[in-house]
């Protein structure tokens, strides 16, 4: 778990006195490796489990603070967002039936958690990113309101020098600006971790290294964004950009993200990393510092390592190197983040199982994975992987080149197996698990693929946010019996029960697929429009998606009545004609009160804009078309009653 109790701002004189500490850990650390402290010869296993809180429309709820404290448990902890919640699992030992205690115990502690949003008229959910999260959710409001949290989005935003900008390619594209660091809280993620001896760890962060992309390929959970269909796990490629705190000057150097895979093998020890992490990033977040850690090892104790331990959560590897202390034992543990939540706790524990099996046999097989791998292939299988999923192409040992299904199914999986058999696992435990993982590679079926098959069968029933809200109804009704993904029925929009939640406000149902025009434009191309697309209104954007007039089918009739429409006359420009400064609302408006703002104003439409920019619009046809359907599911509603 993270800190909590930091202050908001920092001095320069702070900073230092932290990078200070920073470096006194350092050498600390260096010392205890040296004198051989840490715990060796023990293996154990955790995990991390991020979720998201929706209400009964699916939407994000901000519920954190209130689940906080009807919860009440130690293991549960906050995330970046008010939608977001964290659940921590207590270590196991790698061996016997460590994997079904983990099932158990995250089963329970969902169950605590769903139990207490139930009480409170929310969910969970789990899911690499929510599919119904809308730029509006993504506010300063939304974001847990302690000291760590807005010390780090005030950190980022001034080292970067300006907004955060955003673009993904998939199979649609998501281009956007951010002021701020929430684009992070998209992202929900299981984490797992996996403990090292310090003599080994070099060996085995390198297997991670290597190993990650195949088992991401196999896990993905995370195809939509804000609306589009990008990566399998967009995740990747959102995270490096949301805390992205390099100015436009380093990133034409070349100057390597925050979040990122690394840019070669580990060669001796756990310091390399520490050490070029202090060395690449600049200090963010400082606290109280530690009695010197000299100091407490001349006595025999364990340093904290708060500074150290601080800095390196403020630099996301994929795979982080992590210090901490069980039982009064300083240890040493590698952290895999890559892998997203959901779609179940049966999917999260095999995509976990996968994993360690994969640690535990690629390991003891092969001394040095960099003499059987270039680490830009390690590299490019993370991007690969992450962008398409079980589609991808990985190159494994000896530049074979494998289809991402075919190096699961008849190298990796028989290689899993022996090495959960090798550390001794129950063999009901590693048949049930990686059995997952046979089925959902020989179907193709991951959660991504899941939630873009189901979107396509859905076709064009309902409206967008329709759909999205059925997917996120489909989760919640799936991930409760914890059947895994392989086995799901597609969602479709009929069995979405908050049919009157998703038409409270004007986002939930406008129209965003829209045809508008340039104030310089002749007005002949706005008629075409409404002709061609069967509208009655043309919102007019300049060139950064400003909204600044509206053409109506009424204006376009004055024109004609007033002889300037043929061949003959001067071209008019939409300029010269629409409707400036047109009545406006925002899509969290509620309902009624766009209704209300089309009747005082006797106006048949309503652009809905964020941010000075256009993002929909909604007609007297829409509320028509939307009163209809909550009519039609009433009287289906009564009918069955």
């Amino acid at each position: 778990m993270g800190r909590h109790d930091l202050p908001s701002a920092f001095s320069d004189d702070q900073l230092r006195a932290f990078m200070k500490a920073i470096l006194a850990d350092v050498h600390a650390l260096e010392r205890m490796l040296d004198e051989d402290r840490f715990e060796s010869g023990t293996r154990r296993i955790g995990a991390e489990q991020e979720m998201f809180l929706i209400d009964r429309s699916g939407r994000a709820w901000c519920g954190a603070d209130a689940m906080m404290k009807k919860l009440a448990h130690p293991q549960f902890t906050y995330e970046l967002a008010q939608f977001n919640l964290e659940c921590n699992l207590r270590p196991q030992v790698f061996g016997g039936k460590c994997l079904s205690a983990m099932e158990a115990e995250l089963t329970e502690l969902l169950a605590m958690a769903r139990t207490a949003a139930h009480d409170m008229g929310g969910g969970i959910v789990l899911a690499g990113i929510l599919p119904t999260l809308r730029r509006s959710d993504l506010t300063l409001q939304s974001m847990v309101q302690n000291p760590r949290f807005l010390a780090l989005n005030n950190a980022i935003s001034q080292v970067r020098g300006g907004e955060f900008q955003f673009r993904i390619k998939g199979v649609d594209e998501l281009e956007m600006m951010h002021d701020n660091v929430m684009l992070e809280s998209c992202n929900t993620s299981f984490q797992v971790h996996f403990q090292a001896g310090p003599k080994e760890f070099a060996k085995l962060y390198n297997v991670a290294q290597a190993i990650t992309a195949p088992v991401l390929s196999v896990s993905t959970n995370s195809p939509l964004l804000l609306g589009r269909r990008l990566w399998r796990e967009t995740r990747v490629a959102l995270f490096q950009q949301s805390v992205d705190a390099r100015s436009t000057a380093h990133q034409l150097r070349g100057r390597r993200p925050r979040v990122n895979f690394g840019d070669h093998w580990v060669r001796d020890s756990v310091l390399e990393i520490f050490r070029e992490d202090i060395a690449r990033f600049r200090v963010v977040l400082a606290t109280d510092l530690d009695e010197e850690p000299e100091a407490v090892l001349d006595r025999g104790g364990v340093p904290a390592m708060t500074a150290l331990r601080l800095h390196n959560g403020t630099v996301y590897r994929w795979n982080r190197a992590c210090y901490g202390i069980s039982d009064g034992k300083p240890h040493l543990r590698i952290e895999a983040r890559a892998f997203p939540a959901g779609p179940t706790v049966v999917d999260e524990i095999a995509n976990g199982a996968f994993f360690f099996g994969l640690m535990a046999a690629v390991s003891h097989e092969f001394d040095d994975v960099s003499k059987l791998m270039s680490f830009d292939d390690a590299k490019g299988n993370f991007v690969a992987a992450a962008r398409l999923g079980l589609q991808a192409n990985l190159t494994w040992f000896h530049g074979r080149e494998y289809a991402a299904q075919q190096l699961v199914q008849d190298v990796l999986l028989p290689m899993a197996r022996q090495g959960l058999q090798n550390a001794k696992l129950d063999e009901g435990d590693i048949d049930r698990y990686l059995g997952v993982i046979a089925e959902r590679c020989k179907r193709g079926r991951t959660g991504s693929r899941w939630v873009l098959d189901s979107l396509a069968a859905m076709g064009e029933k309902g409206t967008k946010e329709q759909r999205a809200a059925s997917l996120v109804r489909a989760m919640q009704v799936r991930q409760a019996s914890d059947a895994p993904v392989h086995t799901w029925e597609l969602a479709d929009t009929g069995e979405f029960e908050g049919w009157k939640e998703s038409y409270v406000q004007v986002g939930q149902f406008m129209t965003t697929d829209l045809f508008t025009v340039h104030p310089e434009d002749v007005v002949d191309l706005a008629a075409s429009l409404m002709d061609w697309r069967h509208i009655r209104h043309v919102p007019v954007e300049d060139n950064e998606g400003r909204l600044v007039g509206l053409v109506s089918h009424r204006t376009l009739l004055r024109l004609v009545g007033q002889g300037m429409r043929g061949a003959e006359r001067t071209p008019v420009a939409v300029k010269d004609i629409m409707i400036k400064n047109p009545v406006t609302v925002t899509p969290g408006a509620a309902t009624l009160e766009a209704i209300e703002k089309m009747r005082t104003h006797r106006i048949g439409c309503l652009p809905v804009v964020e941010e000075d920019r256009l993002v929909g619009i909604i007609t007297e046809r829409d509320l028509i078309r939307v009163a209809a359907m909550l009519f039609e599911k009433h009287l289906r509603e009564t009918t069955a009653e």
